[in-house]
C-alpha cells in the first residue's frame, strides 16, 4: 500500500503519466517563478513550518484501493498562510521528498500525484477562502469559518482530480464508480478533519501573529481590532 492521496506505478497507463508529468512541471515551473514575489522575511520562515507541519500530517494514512490510500493534504492551509504560489511549491517539495526518500508515492506517477495535491489542492483551498475573505474580516470566528471551508473544498476537489486521471488511463482493475465513491466520499470525511486542522492552525497563527497570514495582508488590522474588543 502506498502512502495518501498519492498514486502509485501502474495505477494508471504510460500516456496519462506523462501527461500530468508535463502538467506538474509547467505548473510548478509558474508557481516557483511566481514565489518569488511572495517570498519575503516573513513569508519564508512560515514556508519552512508548514512544509515541515504538512510532511508531519501526510504520515497519517487512510487505506482506500489497492495502491492507494487517503491522509490529510495541507493544500488550503499552506496557501493561507503563505499564498498559493509558495504554497503549492511547499507541498510539491513534501511529495518530492516522499517519493524519493520514503516511496510514498510512485515515481512515474509523481505528476499526478503533484498535479493533484500541489497544484488542484492548494489553488481550489486558497480560491475558496479569496471567495469568503469577507467573513475572515469579521472577526475569529469568521476566519476559523473560511480555514475550515477552502480545506474542506481542496480535500475533495483534489479527490476528484485522482478520479479524473484513473477515468483517462486507470489501470488497477477497480471500477470507475468504485474508485469514485471510495476516493470521494472517503475524502469528505477525511477533509472534515482537514478543516478542523486547518482552521485551528490558521486561528492559532493569526491571534498571534495576523500579518503572517497571506489572506489576511490588509485585513489584518481589522481583524485585531475586532478581535481586541471582543
Amino acid at each position: 500500500m502506498v502512502s495518501a492521496m498519492h498514486m502509485s506505478d501502474g495505477l494508471v497507463n504510460a500516456p496519462t503519466s506523462l501527461l500530468f508529468g508535463a502538467i506538474a512541471i509547467v505548473g510548478m515551473a509558474l508557481c516557483l517563478w511566481r514565489a518569488r514575489t511572495d517570498l519575503d522575511d516573513r513569508t519564508a520562515p512560515m514556508a519552512g513550518l508548514v512544509t515541515a507541519f504538512v510532511f508531519a500530517v501526510q504520515m497519517i494514512n487512510f487505506p482506500i484501493l489497492p495502491g492507494a490510500s487517503g491522509h490529510l493534504l495541507g493544500g488550503a492551509l499552506v496557501a493561507i498562510l503563505v499564498g498559493p504560489y509558495v504554497g503549492a511549491v511547499c507541498i510539491g517539495i513534501v511529495l518530492l521528498v516522499q517519493a524519493l526518500l520514503f516511496a510514498d508515492g510512485g515515481l512515474t506517477a509523481l505528476g499526478m500525484n503533484v498535479t493533484n495535491m500541489a497544484l488542484i489542492g492548494t489553488f481550489v483551498g486558497y480560491g475558496v477562502a479569496v471567495l469568503l475573505r469577507g467573513l475572515a474580516r469579521r472577526g475569529r470566528g469568521g476566519l476559523l469559518v473560511v480555514a475550515f471551508t477552502a480545506a474542506f473544498a481542496n480535500t475533495v476537489v483534489a479527490s476528484l482530480g485522482f478520479v479524473l486521471e484513473y477515468a483517462i488511463g486507470g489501470a488497477g482493475g477497480a471500477s470507475l464508480g468504485t474508485v469514485f465513491t471510495l476516493m470521494v466520499g472517503l475524502h469528505a470525511l477525511i477533509g472534515i478533519g482537514e478543516g478542523v486542522i486547518t482552521a485551528a492552525t490558521v486561528g492559532a497563527v493569526a491571534a498571534v501573529r495576523p500579518d503572517l497570514v497571506h489572506l489576511l495582508r490588509g485585513t489584518g488590522p481589522t481583524l485585531v481590532r475586532k478581535e481586541a474588543t471582543a
